[in-house]
């Protein structure tokens, strides 16, 4: 992932001992909760920098509210994406108190983050945390870059996916999308993970990206994260009847898992 070339970098799978699937398992269903379940009332956990203590870490399951929002999400990203090698301080602009700290793995594996704008010794990325579409800023030093050849493309409103690959096509697929209620949210995201639980009850394989539901603060004991995965039946692809996540066909799904984490995903309404 160094050099000139920048070569595509390819998710990191889980880690540790034999138990981690296990703990890949119930991470799946306990981050997204796309496969069943009720809606929860209670709130993701809100952070701000304003008192002492431990900074926040910015992951999906922290709201950060003392970070700025992206100011374009409806433009392209270039696929540059960033893996802090060890905790890194965010901050509101460059050289600014840190207020939150990205760290360098979660969901059990390496944290991926695409950047949106660069300064001198800085990187201002997206964050995996709510509110959606919170940014901040990182210092240069300490960081892996790569970069993503891949760029996935949501059209809520024609409920179809797109996977494009250096500005190929490859492929575009009828997929699920949040219900009127419980609406997909529009904007720019990434792919933040990839869970495949060791005894799938809906999904091979779970997605997660760096995004929330507007509408629901948990869902299935989750933050209300949303996900692309697949789904057992096929009836459901072309309708808008999830609680957010984007239900895609085999296909899709097993293409999608070659995009590497931080990948840039757009959503449109």
């Amino acid at each position: 992932m160094r050099g000139a070339a920048r070569p595509v970098h390819r998710p990191r799978r889980a880690r540790g001992p034999a138990t981690g699937a296990a703990v890949l398992a119930a991470t799946a269903v306990l981050v997204t909760g796309c496969g069943g379940g009720e809606p929860g009332a209670g709130k993701a956990a809100a952070a701000d920098g304003g008192g002492g203590g431990k900074l926040p870490e910015a992951t999906t399951y922290t709201t950060l509210n003392d970070l700025p929002a992206d100011t374009a999400p409806a433009a392209a990203m270039d696929g540059t994406v960033v893996h802090p090698t060890e905790t890194a301080p965010v901050s509101s602009q460059p050289g600014a108190p840190a207020v939150a700290e990205l760290p360098a793995s979660q969901l059990k594996g390496d944290t991926w983050v695409p950047v949106v704008e660069t300064r001198p010794g800085w990187r201002r990325v997206l964050l995996p945390s709510r509110p959606n579409g919170v940014t901040g800023w990182i210092p240069d030093s300490g960081l892996k870059v790569a970069r993503s050849s891949h760029v996935i493309k949501v059209d809520v409103s024609d409920r179809k996916l797109t996977l494009l690959n250096s500005g190929r096509k490859e492929g575009t697929w009828s997929v699920a999308v949040g219900a009127p209620k419980t609406p997909t949210p529009t904007g720019r995201t990434f792919v933040l993970a990839s869970l495949a639980p060791s005894k799938p009850t809906y999904s091979p394989l779970i997605l997660p990206v760096g995004a929330h539901s507007e509408t629901l603060d948990t869902f299935g004991g989750g933050p209300g994260t949303v996900a692309f995965h697949g789904w057992p039946s096929a009836s459901v692809f072309g309708k808008a009847i999830t609680h957010g996540c984007v239900r895609v066909p085999p296909d899709a799904l097993k293409r999608l898992a070659k995009a590497p984490l931080g990948t840039p995903v757009l959503v449109t309404a």
